[in-house]
């Protein structure tokens, strides 16, 4: 998708976003592009279609400011990946941040309002997303497409592409779900602007996502272009989805959990890469991103091509400061924000990755206990996501990231089939011990034996596999240990040794400009 990233640049203007909070941000068409000109031709198809996926990586059409998709926030906080970033690793165990913009410090103080700007910017996104998706469904439909003359070879494509569509309509519909529970609710099927959209309820919204991906198991294909999705990324959501069933819907689908990520382990093709430092490397799409690799799917973000503020450029940046040397780690400067809190680093044997390469931290000059959040140099950098490539080489800017992001790979579905054999006793005992033991020999860590094997031990797993990967809400919210007492942090809740917090904030808010813009929502309990 790198290759055709910049053809999409065309379809964005004549896109108006169907929620409601339409009247909180200038959608507006820019210009007198319509969808009859944009999609009169297989070529205009798949410049939309390259939108799809561009949105995951860019912030709008002009580089990295000035023509947002999304207005009303700085076209810089913008970027997706940023923002899911920062709801789910700010807000936990595993990160902090230095910065003073407007509402920041309230994730990790888990103090967050229905006015809060990154939630809001996140929550605008996602639906911007989606309506990008429900547009190209709905002109992709078997009878707009031959009605513009279309058949044959391209008629197939473009079929192929509507799946995908769909697909990444379902997982922003997961990420609604997750983070926000009872979102607005919109498809192909409601004319753009026609109505208010109405509210639906977690439980249901599963059942959409659910219904929506078995039906596109059985149609995307089994190996697709790097970046773009395929039957296994399907597969690998819907375990994700079943893992946190419980939680969606109130029923434990753990069984379901195991047999998907079970389908993508054994039938998928894929394989941990050997060095696990080097999975978030400038030239991970050439390595790592091969067929037959660990990663299953893709954001795809280049240092020219892609140039923002967001995604792995955030993630490089944000995370070096204090007396390290932003030219080792293929940056021309460091921006003094993301540090890690006591809690990740003691996941570890050590710090310096002696006892497990998993852990990678900066602590010269770095105090590992966090007296002040908005200082630098208080709690030790991470340094897993690095703008050099495996020989060592810079990526091809200083300024904007090459690393690819990895949404699914081998090592969740690995954990994955551990927690839930544990949870359902399906499965196979011995079979889901190797896998995690394959990750700690990886890693250089001890393997494990079965008595170690637990649920906490699951947890923590994840933590070291995983951390810094947007998976940590999630995770404490599944293990009930996100707003409990029974489990706290350095600066939970905004007291230095930590505090549980109200119960509600398991989710976020709907934002305040959206409930008062549509009369059908309701705003979730507590806020």
């Amino acid at each position: 998708m790198k290759r055709i990233m910049n053809s999409s640049l065309v379809i964005t203007a004549f896109l108006v976003l169907i929620t409601s909070c339409s009247k909180k941000l200038d959608l507006l068409p820019k210009n007198d592009v319509t969808s009859e000109v944009v999609y009169s031709t297989p070529a205009g198809y798949k410049q939309a279609f390259a939108k799809l996926y561009g949105a995951f990586a860019l912030t709008g059409n002009s580089g990295p400011a000035g023509n947002g998709d999304v207005q009303g926030i700085d076209e810089g906080f913008s970027d997706f990946l940023r923002l899911f970033w920062k709801a789910q690793e700010l807000s936990t165990d595993e990160a902090v941040i230095a910065w003073g913009d407007a509402g920041i410090q309230d994730f990790h103080n888990m103090n967050w309002s229905s006015s809060n700007p990154f939630l809001q910017g996140l929550y605008y996104r996602i639906f911007y997303q989606i309506t990008l998706s429900n547009d190209f469904i709905r002109q992709s439909a078997d009878d707009k497409v031959a009605s513009r003359g279309i058949t044959g070879a391209d008629a197939d494509a473009i079929k192929g592409y509507r799946n995908e569509a769909k697909f990444l309509r379902a997982y922003q519909y997961w990420v609604a779900m997750d983070l926000f529970a009872n979102p607005p609710f919109v498809t192909e099927n409601d004319a753009l602007g026609a109505a208010l959209p109405k509210q639906i309820k977690r439980a249901d919204l599963f059942a959409y996502v659910e219904t929506e991906l078995k039906a596109l198991e059985s149609v995307l294909p089994a190996t697709n272009e790097y970046g773009r999705a395929n039957k296994y990324a399907v597969k690998a959501l819907l375990a994700r989805l079943y893992l946190n069933a419980g939680v969606y819907t109130g029923t434990n689908r753990y069984a379901d959990a195991l047999t998907y990520a079970k389908d993508v382990i054994t039938n998928g093709g894929y394989n941990l890469w050997g060095d696990y430092t080097q999975l978030m490397l400038a030239d991970n799409n050439t390595y790592a991103g091969a067929t037959g690799s660990e990663f299953i799917f893709t954001i795809n973000y280049d240092g020219l091509k892609t140039q923002g503020y967001g995604g792995t450029t955030f993630l490089t940046h944000a995370s070096v400061g204090g007396s390290m040397s932003a030219a080792a780690y293929g940056l021309g400067g460091g921006w003094g924000g993301t540090r890690g809190t006591k809690a990740l680093v003691d996941l570890f044997p050590d710090a310096n990755g002696t006892g497990d390469k998993r852990a990678q931290f900066y602590t010269p000059g770095q105090n590992k206990d966090i007296a002040d959040q908005t200082k630098f140099t208080e709690g030790y950098a991470v340094t897993k996501y690095r703008n050099v490539k495996k020989d060592g080489s810079n990526g091809q800017s200083l300024d904007f990231s090459d690393i690819d992001f990895p949404v699914f790979r081998l090592a969740e579905m690995y954990l994955i089939y551990a927690e839930a054999n544990l949870n359902s006793g399906g499965g196979d005992a011995t079979v889901a011990l190797g896998y995690i033991n394959a990750l700690r020999t990886r890693a250089g860590a001890s393997t494990i034996n079965s008595a170690q094997f637990t649920k906490d031990f699951i947890l923590a797993e994840r933590g070291r596999e995983l951390y810094w990967e947007g998976f940590r809400r999630t995770d404490l919210v599944r293990y009930k240990r996100f707003v409990e007492s029974s489990y706290v942090w350095p600066w939970k809740g905004g007291v230095i040794g930590g505090r549980g917090v109200e119960s509600f904030r398991t989710i976020y808010p709907i934002p305040a400009s959206d409930v008062s813009a549509n009369t059908n929502l309701v705003q979730n309990t507590g806020y």
